[in-house]
């Protein structure tokens, strides 16, 4: 299988990067950042999420599919309002990715969360 590009219609980009990759039944999203949601770590994060949501269903796949969420935090402090909008997002997978959750400060654009997931397409 060779390597496919995932895109999105109207997806800014801060930078010189594919928004999804896909090969060999994995796939790989760059980290997604929603500063236009609103200036809170919930709004950021249902933002970044939708994207995610937006990019899996461009690569024919949906949450289910992810194995891993790296989520990366402006300031640490906003770990609970970040982890509650998640959790609502993968309540439903009967398997939850493996995550990694931590501070990272200097986001691009200022945002005050990104999400990078990396997940398989399932037969």
């Amino acid at each position: 299988m060779e390597k496919k590009a995932i895109n999105i219609a109207g997806s800014k980009l801060y930078g010189p990067y594919t928004p999804g990759v896909m090969a060999n039944g994995m796939i790989w999203l760059s980290g997604q950042i929603d500063v236009e949601a609103g200036n809170d770590v919930k709004s950021q994060t249902a933002g970044a999420l939708k994207k995610i949501d937006a990019l899996l269903d461009a690569a024919g796949v949906s949450k289910d599919s992810v194995c891993f969420a790296q989520v990366l935090l402006d300031d640490i402090s906003d770990f609970a309002a970040m982890n509650e909008v998640y959790g609502a997002w993968v309540e439903d997978i009967e398997i939850k990715p493996a995550r990694a959750a931590f501070e990272a400060g200097a986001l691009p654009a200022g945002a005050k969360v990104e999400i990078v997931v990396q997940g398989i397409k399932l037969e």
